[in-house]
């Protein structure tokens, strides 16, 4: 069973990121993010920079037999480019936000009700849209203890 807590309207401020960016077909998703997670925490730390928060995924799109985006952490300070690394960020401005409660497979509906929240306030949705991982996923633990933040850009 998963639960969606309700959506409301925050301003946020921009982020500094370290991040791996790649448009990646739907069905590689979990390695592309495996991957990519397994390689900036060292490649952060090994420059000096902090990690100063959860992980995220940055969509540019929204997703369909592949998927543009970027997934990392934010950062204390911006990283210098090294592979697939590179510096990035969030973006500030108004967003709608809710908090998933669940499995990553509930993330779709979850998405669309924050859409028709978007809609139902006469507000205009960003093309990019973010979610942050606010509990890390582990191979022993209950799916219904995961929660992922939604963030979506609005005008």
């Amino acid at each position: 069973m998963s639960v969606t807590a309700d959506p409301h309207l925050i301003t946020t401020t921009p982020v500094t990121t370290a991040v791996v960016r790649a448009v990646v077909p739907a069905a590689e998703l979990p390695a592309f993010y495996d991957r990519a997670f397994g390689l900036l925490p060292r490649a952060v730390a090994a420059q000096g920079a902090a990690i100063t928060g959860p992980a995220f995924g940055l969509y540019h799109g929204v997703p369909a037999d592949t998927a543009d985006l970027e997934t990392g952490f934010p950062t204390d300070r911006a990283v210098e480019a090294d592979g697939e690394i590179t510096a990035s960020g969030l973006p500030g401005g108004r967003v709608a936000r809710m908090v998933h409660a669940g499995s990553f497979d509930g993330l779709g509906a979850a998405w669309q009700r924050l859409g028709a929240w978007i809609s139902e306030q006469g507000l205009t949705p960003g093309t990019d849209f973010w979610e942050v991982y606010l509990t890390e996923p582990s191979p022993d633990m209950n799916p219904d203890d995961l929660r992922t933040e939604l963030n979506w850009p609005v005008e």
